[in-house]
């Protein structure tokens, strides 16, 4: 049975990542669930935005469960369980529809850094963030030393990653990481949702792609999505594919 849950109710989807025993920690098939999700929820275009959610109030997501990739050989813990969580947090982030973090309880290691793959992100006034892995003997591998630095000063960072510190709730809010602190924090992530999809979804995402690649998230495709989606909209493409069709040679005008 998978522990990350996909529910839709009209315009808004929600992953639920309900692994309560282990503090919704992530293992190998809650990694492929949220991947097999990610891909449904892409091609659904009644779908308008995504809120991440998490079972109980203790916490959000503690990271990667140590008994799925503790015993992992050095290749495998480096090719398939950090490949792969950064490929589907990747996939995440540069879903086309905008996406919501819950932070309802602790976001430790790969739930911290699953939070940082969200367009914005809502915190229960009690939890806190942290980069733990020192602790266990390994490094962020889920894009703790890259993406988060674009979102929080490097100091903060460095604090959680080197020298074990939490960040609480009121520190992540004056940083900017959240966009909201409360105690009902999935109040607070529903009136931003119900804003958002009353917004035109193609303009959103044009909007989520300028903003992507001018910040470094995945430039290059984001440019290219840009430029692909302005071509076809126009006469040659269309052209372009009749003539193709026909087997005959096109007659383009630049419109």
């Amino acid at each position: 049975m998978s522990a990350v849950h996909l529910n839709q109710s009209g315009p808004i989807a929600t992953l639920h990542l309900d692994n309560p025993s282990k503090m919704n920690a992530f293992t190998l098939k809650m990694l492929a669930d949220l991947a097999a999700h990610l891909d449904v929820i892409d091609r659904n275009t009644a779908i308008r935005a995504v809120k991440i959610t998490a079972e109980g109030d203790r916490a959000f997501c503690t990271g990667a469960d140590i008994n799925d990739w503790g015993d992992l050989s050095a290749a495998e813990f480096a090719r398939h369980w950090v490949r792969d969580g950064h490929r589907i947090f990747d996939r995440l982030a540069r879903l086309s529809k905008p996406t919501l973090a819950v932070i309802n309880g602790h976001a430790f290691g790969g739930g911290l850094e699953l939070a940082a793959a969200c367009d914005l992100r809502v915190m229960a006034s009690g939890a806190s963030l942290a980069l733990p892995e020192a602790g266990v003997g390994i490094v962020a591998g889920w894009s703790g030393s890259q993406r988060l630095l674009r979102l929080l000063p490097e100091p903060m960072v460095k604090e959680m990653a080197l020298f074990g510190n939490r960040i609480k709730a009121d520190r992540a809010f004056a940083a900017g990481f959240v966009a909201a602190v409360g105690d009902d924090p999935n109040a607070l992530a529903d009136a931003l949702l119900e804003r958002a999809i009353t917004l035109s979804p193609r303009a959103v995402e044009i909007s989520k792609y300028m903003i992507h690649a001018a910040n470094g998230e995945d430039r290059s495709a984001m440019i290219e999505a840009l430029g692909s989606g302005a071509i076809a909209a126009s006469d040659d493409r269309a052209e372009g594919v009749s003539a193709f069709r026909d087997k005959r040679k096109p007659t383009f005008s630049g419109l």
